[in-house]
C-alpha cells in the first residue's frame, strides 16, 4: 500500500506596507474623472495659453490662427472624455505643477488639504494647488466646490479691477478733451473781448481829440467825456480780470486732469507688468528629451532684502526668489525686528525691496537712505503681493542683463 501524498503547501502572501496600501486605496483622480463643470476652470487657470497650444499641436489640433477662446473651448471639450487628448492634457498639468502635487500628496485627510489650500490662496499661489486639490483622493465634493468658487470669484475680481482702470482712463481722456475745447473757446472769447476793447479805446480817444480841438467853451464837455472814458476803461479792466481768472481756473483743471491721466496710465502699465510677470511665473517649463528645462528669470545669485510685507507671504516670496536664482533675506520693517539691523542686512545684499502699502514710513526712509549711502538700488513695490514682487524680479533681471555703461 502506497503512502498518501503530502498536502501541497501554499506560500504565504507577502506583507503589504501601510504606505503602499494607502496609496493604492487613494489613487489621484485624473482629468476626465473630474466633474464636468470643473474642466473649464482647470484649463483656464492651471494651463497657460502657450502650454495649451503645445498640447493641442501634438494632437494636430488648434491651428495657430485660432483665437485663445476657441482653443480653450476645444480643450474643455477634449478633457471630458478619456482618450489620448485627455491623457496629454492630464500629463501636461502634472508636469507643470509637480511641486504642488508632491506637497499636497503628503496630506492624509480633508482637514489637512483644506489647510494647505487656505495657505496657498492667502499667498496668491493658485494654479498648482488648485489642480492638486481637485485631483486628490481625499478632497470631498464640498471642498472641491469651495475651491472652485474661490477661483471663479478671483477671476471676476481681476477682470473687474482691469475694467475699472480702463474706464477711469477713458473718462479722464474725455474730460481732458472737453477741457481743451473749453479752453480754446475761452481764449478765443478773451481775444475778441480785448480786440473790441482796444477798438473802443481808440474810438473814444478820437472823439476826445475832436472835442478838445473845439472851442474853449466846450472844455467842460471834454471833462465829462474824459470821466466817461475813465469809467469805461475801469469796466473793461474788470471784465478782462474776470476772463483771466476763468482762464487760470481752466488751466488748473487741465493740469489736474493731465496728472490724473498720467497716474492712471502709470498704474495701468504697472498692473500689466505684474500680470505679465504672473503669466511668466505660471508658464510650465519646456521639455527637451523628457527632462524639464529651467525657467525664465536668472538673477545670477543676487542677494535681495525684502523689508515689510505680510508674514504669511514669506515662504511664497522665498520660493519665487529661489526660482529666479536669487537669495532673499527678510526684515519685518520694525514690527518685531529692530530697524538698527537694516544696516547690517543691507551690507550683505545687492538690492532692497519694500511694499509701500505694508511698511512703516520710518523703515522705508531708512532703507532709501542706507541704499543711497552704500550705492545699492532699491525698489518700492506698489503692493505687498506676489505679482508686484515677480514684476520687480523681472525688472532687476532686465537691469542685470544690460551691458555696462560705455560698452
Amino acid at each position: 500500500m502506497m503512502p498518501a501524498p503530502l498536502p501541497a503547501t501554499t506560500p504565504a502572501p507577502l506583507p503589504i506596507r501601510p504606505q503602499d496600501a494607502y496609496l493604492f486605496a487613494h489613487r489621484r483622480r485624473r482629468l476626465w474623472e473630474l466633474a464636468a463643470p470643473y474642466h473649464c476652470s482647470v484649463i483656464g487657470t492651471c494651463l497657460t495659453t502657450e502650454g495649451l497650444r503645445k498640447v493641442l499641436a501634438k494632437l494636430g489640433r488648434g491651428a495657430a490662427a485660432e483665437s485663445d477662446h476657441a482653443l480653450h473651448s476645444l480643450a474643455v471639450g477634449l478633457a471630458a472624455a478619456q482618450g489620448p487628448a485627455a491623457r496629454l492634457l492630464d500629463k501636461a498639468l502634472d508636469a507643470a505643477h509637480a511641486a504642488a502635487l508632491r506637497r499636497f500628496d503628503k496630506a492624509r485627510s480633508e482637514a489637512a488639504l483644506r489647510a494647505l489650500w487656505a495657505q496657498a490662496a492667502a499667498e496668491g499661489d493658485i494654479p498648482g494647488p488648485y489642480w492638486a486639490l481637485l485631483t486628490h483622493a481625499d478632497a470631498g465634493a464640498a471642498l472641491q466646490a469651495e475651491a472652485f468658487a474661490q477661483v471663479h470669484m478671483l477671476s471676476h475680481l481681476v477682470g473687474a479691477a482691469n475694467r475699472a482702470d480702463i474706464r477711469r482712463l477713458a473718462a479722464l481722456e474725455a474730460e481732458r478733451a472737453a477741457l481743451l475745447d473749453r479752453l480754446a473757446r475761452q481764449q478765443s472769447a478773451m481775444h475778441q473781448a480785448v480786440t473790441a476793447r482796444d477798438a473802443t479805446i481808440e474810438q473814444l480817444r478820437g472823439h476826445l481829440l475832436q472835442r478838445a480841438e473845439a472851442a474853449s467853451p466846450a472844455a467842460s464837455a471834454a471833462g465829462a467825456v474824459a470821466e466817461e472814458l475813465r469809467r469805461r476803461l475801469e469796466r473793461e479792466a474788470r471784465q478782462r480780470g474776470a476772463l483771466q481768472q476763468r482762464l487760470d481756473q481752466a488751466l488748473a483743471r487741465l493740469a489736474a486732469a493731465r496728472r490724473e491721466a498720467a497716474e492712471a496710465a502709470t498704474r495701468e502699465a504697472t498692473l500689466q507688468a505684474e500680470l505679465a510677470a504672473l503669466d511668466a511665473s505660471l508658464a510650465p517649463a519646456e521639455e527637451a528629451g523628457g527632462a524639464p528645462r529651467p525657467v525664465r528669470l536668472d538673477l545670477g545669485g543676487m542677494a535681495l532684502l525684502y523689508v515689510g510685507g505680510r508674514p504669511g507671504q514669506a515662504a511664497h516670496l522665498r520660493r519665487a526668489a529661489q526660482a529666479a536664482g536669487a537669495t532673499l533675506l527678510l526684515h519685518d520693517g520694525g514690527v518685531e525686528q529692530a530697524e538698527a539691523q537694516l544696516a547690517g542686512l543691507l551690507g550683505r545684499v545687492d538690492a532692497a525691496l519694500f511694499p509701500v502699502d505694508c511698511v512703516s514710513h520710518d523703515a522705508a526712509l531708512t532703507v532709501k537712505r542706507l541704499c543711497r549711502r552704500q550705492g545699492k538700488p532699491f525698489v518700492a513695490l506698489r503692493a505687498a503681493g506676489g505679482a508686484a514682487f515677480l514684476a520687480a524680479l523681472q525688472g532687476l533681471a532686465r537691469q542685470r542683463a544690460l551691458p555696462p555703461a560705455g560698452d
